[in-house]
């Protein structure tokens, strides 16, 4: 299923480097421009509805406003239950409506569809955080004028949003009237087939306790609870009018609605201001008791400050947040408007007080009814971690929260330790459908690794000693209970009957992600405990008596760390998926429509189950994550295995595969990929944004860009960086912060330039070497690659000669030819090296070293008897060699051995699929022969004769 390029659709937004907006209004799209247009802080969410409501179609609207972390609970209903399925379901509520301000022009209701609208435009502004709306309305009676609305939902204030509502009278005199309102009967989501929308539901789930309006203050208020998790809702709304003459107009009352308003007396030219101001308060954060005064302390804060002054509050929180995470790209504008807004939403759908989290969609809309999943810590983390720590820190402490509910999951699955739920909004299991959720075991893994990544990016060491360690042992005791010493595996640790990251493949033996994901846990768990023991005894003592951790448990998960089993292939010379998925049949993508997909929707799980098909990256996933534990070689030969097996159904996808696709070499792969996930939401790419934004999908943006393009990586935290410029951009420039430092990393065409804003002195490494930075002192390292090596294929030396070169490769292509040594004896150097013997020693001279890669077992014994194999530092050992050409390993091995960067090497043959083996080294291939053969070549020659060190210099572009 290998992806088709990308290209960029026709824009629904303008591209602006710093807003969203649109210049017009299409009613079909309107539900996917309330989601993009979202505004957040974290906790308070609000779609991008306009203010006076809609009044069109039905169905072409979702009003929304969302709490992080209020829900509501509904019995789950199983047609054939079984133990320890979840009996109930969390719901993230779509809650009061306080946006509402209705606006009449001496008698006639502005709406969008009567009158006539001159103007309509509406942005989203990343600097200043504000949603900014633009009307030139004339009415049925002919009054034209101008609005002017601002809209913010407060970073500096948790609880806070508010309204600016600004009428200007363009030709009439006369009188307006503002209604403002609070709503708390909201229409539920109807229910769909489609797992990733919310289950929906009939009967309302906040029910109205009491409502009114206090005159004085202008303060219209609601109270409300949650129909079973008995949540107390307050919602109120504090209002200034600045109008030459206005008065207030009498409360009133409509079932769950309550209003009042103003009117006031306008002069042509000039303007009227309603300023609202909007407060939620529940008590799962409170008790019920404090909700009225903290709402009417807020509300007198925010009316003291005025909507400018939240505002300049506002820019100044987001000027902080840009100077540390801002993203620039040269050269595309729809990509920088991109990763820009994909960032701005990441912040304002991220709860950062400790108890909340980052929903799959944020704060946008309700797929997946507003629950966590393993998103956060494999990919939105990643970017609070090396952006905002602090943020970072309060997402892993939502876990230690709820450890305890976790430690209560793994008990009804008959396990010691703990197990994290798949899915939630509390910490208990959400997730009813098994094989796809509970069976996901693979999270405990993952947030052992967010938090060692974590740890290692920040130095908090504290919050390992105080939580981390505690969250590490107990997910470890379930693995080391869950898994066992399997004799039939010669007595490796195997973990069956779980799920991998690819949901198309469920309930199977020794995923391979999983097995190597809990295998790095268990030894950081081992580590761990071994620095609570030498450096922080009392913290150890506290932890041993809190958990009954018992003397050698620790060691026992070195010990399956040590023996845990990864599934090889060793014909394939890939890693197994699991234990049985590379003897399923493949996928049928050929006879598979375009309106199949997502396969989920189309076809029943055992189906998609019985098959070698992937929703998203696995193995690949592991990778990433876990570089260090895979040669090039095998990164290349994986991912041309799964690739071209993975749907992408899942949008976590497709960024995964762009950070290996740079990793391996192949830019254009991919920049296909990145460009697929920067713009997946703004594009609209899977047709679903209506129901909220893909924020794993938008954190893997960053990604790519970082870890993909960047090359970043943090070994023993240290941040190494490989950076690589797609041919497609100018430049690119991002930031990072490690350990309280900011470091500013620019990639140009011809240089990597590396700043440390804040700090004292960083060590990095780039490419490979030491790198110590100093604070405001950049240093400028050249990205062209040096011609560090130059490798011949065996025939690649001989070819060419006269007379002998088919003889001779007619006996040395039968490895098992006694006839081979006879020959061999009586060939000479002369024979058989024209120009080489010379070649090889300019090459030494200029510091280039020389390698060999030859699968012929003949190859030493040749070098031999030609008296050149001492110059050749490294020869590729056959017998390692499992697989034929065209592969990269035979090219790879010797570049490894002679301790070069593919990038830094020159192939050399006379074969085609040998030229084909160099290719997918990621290394530039000379041709020893014909064009016909061997057009896939760099550079093609006759015969070794015409190789010189000149042309070869010249091919790789930098003299060395």
């Amino acid at each position: 299923m290998k992806m088709k390029p990308y290209e960029h659709p026709p824009a629904l937004y303008p591209y602006r480097e710093w807003s969203l907006g649109e210049d017009t209004y299409e009613e079909e799209y309107n539900q996917r421009s309330e989601s993009v247009f979202a505004l957040g802080n974290g906790y308070i969410g609000m779609r991008g509805n306009f203010e006076e409501g809609y009044h069109g179609t039905a169905g072409t609207t979702v009003a929304g406003n969302y709490l992080n972390g209020f829900y509501d609970t509904e019995p789950v209903v199983y047609p054939e239950g079984a133990y320890g399925l979840p009996e109930v379901n969390q719901s993230m509520l779509n809650v009061t409506e306080a946006r509402i301000i209705e606006l009449e022009i001496e008698g006639y209701p502005f709406r969008l569809d009567s009158g006539k609208v001159h103007s309509c435009r509406r942005w989203l502004d990343m600097q200043t955080g504000l949603l900014h709306r633009e009307v030139e309305w004339e009415s049925p009676g002919g009054q034209r004028v101008k609005l002017a609305i601002r809209r913010m939902v407060s970073l500096r204030h948790k609880h806070l949003a508010a309204i600016d509502y600004a009428v200007t009278a363009l030709n009439f005199a006369g009188t307006l009237q503002f209604v403002s309102a609070l709503d708390g009967e909201i229409r539920r989501s109807e229910a769909s087939a489609d797992p990733r929308l919310g289950s929906g539901g009939a009967r309302p789930s906040l029910l109205l306790e009491d409502s009114g309006y206090e005159e004085a203050a202008g303060v219209l208020w609601m109270r409300q609870r949650t129909r079973h998790t008995r949540f107390v809702l307050y919602t109120a709304a504090s209002h200034r009018l600045q109008a030459a003459s206005g008065r207030g107009l009498a409360p009133q009352l409509d079932g769950q609605r309550i209003s009042a308003g103003y009117t006031a007396g306008v002069q042509c030219g000039e303007t009227v201001i309603l300023t609202k101001y909007i407060t939620y308060y529940t008590s799962k954060d409170y008790p019920e008791e404090e909700l009225q005064d903290r709402s009417a302390g807020v509300l007198k804060m925010a009316e003291g400050c005025g909507f400018n002054g939240l505002a300049d509050e506002q820019r100044a929180y987001l000027d902080q947040f840009w100077a540390h995470t801002d993203v620039e790209i040269k050269g595309d504008p729809a990509l920088q408007q991109g990763i820009r807004f994909n960032l701005f939403q990441l912040l304002q759908s991220t709860g950062r007080d400790g108890v909340t989290n980052i929903a799959a969609k944020g704060l946008t809309g309700e797929g997946y009814e507003g629950h966590y999943f393993w998103d956060t810590e494999m990919y939105m983390l990643p970017f609070f971690t090396y952006t905002q720590p602090e943020i970072a820190r309060k997402l892993l402490e939502f876990r230690y929260a709820t450890l305890d509910k976790a430690r209560e999951r793994a008990a009804v699955l008959s396990q010691k330790g703990a197990l994290y739920p798949w899915r939630t909004i509390d910490g208990t299991e959400n997730s009813a459908y098994f094989p796809a959720g509970t069976a996901q075991a693979h999270i405990n893994a993952d947030i052992a690794y967010g938090i060692k990544q974590y740890v290692q990016a920040t130095g908090d060491v504290e919050f390992l000693v105080s939580r981390g360690a505690e969250i590490l042992c107990e997910t470890s005791r379930f693995w080391t209970d869950l898994g066992y010493f399997n004799p039939a595996r010669g007595g490796a640790f195997c973990i069956n009957g779980i799920t991998g990251p690819d949901e198309y493949t469920a309930i199977v033996n020794n995923n391979a992600y999983t097995n190597l994901m809990v295998q790095d846990q268990l030894i950081y768990a081992y580590e761990t405990v071994l620095l609570l023991q030498q450096e922080y005894p009392a913290d150890y003592a506290r932890l041993r008596q809190s958990i009954g951790l018992t003397e050698g448990e620790a060691e026992m998960w070195r010990e399956a760390a040590d023996r845990m089993f990864i599934p090889f292939d060793e014909q394939l010379g890939i890693y197994a998926q699991d234990d049985t998925f590379l003897s399923k049949r493949r996928w049928d993508f050929e006879q598979t429509p375009a309106d199949k997909y997502p396969l989920l929707l189309h076809f029943h799980p055992l189906v998609i189950y019985r098959h070698q098909v992937l929703k998203q990256a696995d193995l690949v996933m592991a990778m990433f994550l876990l570089g260090d534990k895979f040669r090039l070689v095998d990164k290349i030969r994986n991912y041309q295995y799964y690739e071209p097996l993975t749907t992408h159904d899942s949008s976590l996808s497709p960024c995964i595969h762009s950070i290996i696709s740079a990793e391996i070499g192949d830019l254009a792969a991919a920049y296909g990929y990145f460009d697929r996930t920067v713009r997946m939401d703004l594009d609209d790419i899977n047709r679903n944004a209506k129901d909220g934004l893909h924020m794993a999908a938008m954190a893997g943006s960053w990604m790519s860009i970082v870890n993909g393009f960047g090359g970043l990586r943090q070994v023993d935290g240290t941040l190494c960086f490989d950076p690589a410029l797609p041919e497609q951009w100018q430049s690119f420039r991002f930031k990072v912060t490690a350990r309280g430092q900011l470091l500013d990393v620019c990639i140009g065409s011809e240089a990597a330039v590396y700043t440390l804003l804040e700090g004292s002195g960083l060590q990095i490494r780039h490419r490979g070497q030491p790198v110590l930075l100093q604070p405001q002192q950049p240093v400028s390292l050249l990205l062209a690659r040096q011609l560090e090596a130059v490798i011949f294929d065996l025939d690649g030396v001989i070819a060419g000669t006269a007379g002998l070169h088919d003889q001779a490769w007619q006996v040395l292509s039968d490895k098992k030819d006694a006839g081979c040594r006879q020959l061999l004896e009586q060939l000479t150097p002369a024979d058989l090296l024209p120009g080489i013997l010379e070649l090889l020693d300019s090459l030494a001279q200029r510091g280039i070293a020389c390698g060999l890669a030859s699968a012929s077992l003949n190859a030493p014994l040749l070098l031999q008897r030609l008296g050149i194999g001492s110059r050749f530092q490294a020869i590729a050992d056959p017998a390692a060699l499992q697989k034929g050409k065209p592969d990269a390993e035979i090219f790879l091995t010797a570049a490894e051995l002679l301790g070069v960067p593919p990038q830094g090497c020159i192939g050399i043959e006379a074969a085609a699929a040998g030229i084909a083996s160099i290719k997918a080294a990621g290394m530039l291939a000379v041709g020893i022969g014909s064009r016909e053969q061997l057009g896939a070549a760099d550079l093609l020659l006759p015969s070794t004769a015409e190789l010189t060190v000149e042309k070869l210099l010249a091919l790789f572009g930098r003299k060395v």
